[in-house]
């Protein structure tokens, strides 16, 4: 991917050193196997990461380079909560037989609202239905013989200390909760995004929040187009954060990364 966002050759090598640990797995622990159907579960963030350089198009270049000749079901749609992603998983997912689903759920969990009587209402999902909704995603698909990879939730705005992101850390502690009890691989995507940001020097610009029209910050965004929806470096994040969950070398990865930077 040969990019002419100056933020990628300036930050790309500080991003790889935050996603990637000399822990990492080696090939022989990588988890998909060659001929294998990978389906993607999420929301808008899923939805556009399925486009050309997102981080779905991404996982899938770097594992197929790999001959695996893989292939995958993207399964994102704009506005999803958890409740969505259940009562839609047959159809979207069980129904196409893939043999892994990657699970992203909880932006909108967190910060759903709607329109009604023209004041903006909270329309989100509980922590308590949270969890019993993922629970119930994750049986469902094990029950089918789909193996599941965790996401955990990025970041609402780029800003650790929004309300909103708050909100989403029980969300995501969940969601490490039932990766380790069930055994389950997991992309840390909000811890790795976390970390990102304090690395990513502050570059001067107005930030704005999709879907808040008040929030503004008197910096740029550093990994978003609007600080929720992935630009092509916060694309490059979660393909890696991915790729490391499914096993594949740091070696690898960085390989990868450098071909998505046209390097």
């Amino acid at each position: 991917m040969k990019s002419r966002n100056p933020f990628l050759t300036t930050f790309a090598l500080a991003l790889s050193l935050l996603v990637i640990n000399p822990a990492s797995a080696d090939d022989s622990k990588l988890a998909v196997k060659a001929g294998e159907k990978i389906a993607f579960m999420g929301d808008s963030i899923t939805q556009a990461g399925n486009k050309k350089n997102g981080y779905i198009s991404l996982v899938m270049d770097a594992l197929n380079k790999e001959g695996l000749k893989l292939t995958h079901v993207p399964a994102g749609k704009a506005g999803n909560k958890s409740n969505n992603m259940l009562a839609r998983l047959d159809t979207s997912v069980i129904s196409k037989k893939p043999d892994w689903m990657t699970l992203s759920c909880g932006v909108n969990d967190v910060w759903h609202f709607s329109l009604r009587l023209g004041k903006r209402t909270f329309d989100g999902v509980s922590i308590e239905d949270y969890k019993t909704n993922i629970r119930k995603i994750i049986e469902k698909a094990e029950a089918a013989d789909i193996k599941v990879v965790i996401l955990t939730s990025t970041m609402i705005g780029e800003d650790p200390e929004k309300e909103t992101n708050k909100k989403l850390i029980p969300y995501n502690a969940f969601l490490r909760e039932i990766a380790k009890e069930k055994g389950l691989p997991l992309a840390d995507l909000s811890k790795d995004m976390h970390a990102a940001l304090k690395e990513i020097p502050d570059a001067a610009g107005k930030a704005r929040m999709f879907g808040d029209p008040k929030y503004q910050r008197n910096i740029k965004n550093k990994l978003t187009s609007d600080g929720c929806h992935m630009n092509a470096l916060g694309n490059i994040m979660m393909a890696k954060g991915v790729l490391k969950a499914f096993g594949l070398s740091e070696e690898k990865i960085v390989a990868a990364e450098k071909s998505w930077l046209g390097k």
